[in-house]
């Protein structure tokens, strides 16, 4: 038998092997997840996170900040306690600590949403990429999915910096994030828009 031959049994067999062994635990993992609780202070945090900024032309930003830092401070407070069991619990509080403040915040709610992703909250891999690229941002470094966009003063709307040769556009798609044809349109979008 050539040495390629035995190479390509050998990989076949460790799928089989990796395929037998993750097959139950995806599906007692499910199960698990199914029989999680959602905390009801957290939802009621973070629909207090999402309404305030529903209109975004009328919002007043010291107010949202106030806002922000006391359900910031909540949501530490429940998971410090171990009070957040469900997907949807870590998907909401990866919202909050999101319109947190510095990069401990933002690499805080990546975590979050990982956790979120994992007990099955599958809408959570854009929250994940988005507070990835906020992290990344913060700390002087490129964000590689595309999800943040600025505005400087007295200049056009920009997702710079942004490494957009690191990940295909089927990564993007994955995580929820359009690919970078529709993120153009939606900077140019922005642009006639909000000027």
């Amino acid at each position: 038998m050539s040495h390629t031959v035995m190479e390509k049994r050998m990989k076949v067999s460790f799928l089989a092997m990796a395929l037998i062994c993750i097959a139950p635990v995806s599906a007692k993992g499910a199960a698990q997840n199914s029989d999680r609780i959602t905390n009801a202070e957290m939802t009621a945090i973070f629909k207090a996170d999402q309404a305030a900024r529903d209109n975004p032309a009328n919002i007043d930003w010291e107010a949202l900040d106030r806002a922000d830092k006391e359900r910031k401070a909540r949501t530490q407070i429940l998971l410090d306690r171990g009070a957040l069991n469900s997907g949807d619990d870590f998907y909401h509080a990866a919202y909050v600590f999101q319109h947190g403040e510095d990069s401990t915040d933002f690499l805080k709610a990546h975590a979050l949403a990982v956790v979120a992703v994992a007990r099955g909250k599958g809408e959570a891999t854009w929250i994940a990429a988005a507070t990835l690229d906020r992290y990344l941002q913060n700390i002087g470094q490129p964000q590689i999915y595309g999800t943040q966009f600025r505005h400087p003063p007295k200049q056009k709307w920009t997702q710079e910096p942004y490494r957009r040769d690191l990940l295909p556009d089927a990564v993007r798609r994955a995580s929820g994030v359009p690919p970078l044809e529709e993120q153009d349109k939606q900077r140019e979008d922005w642009e006639r828009k909000l000027p």
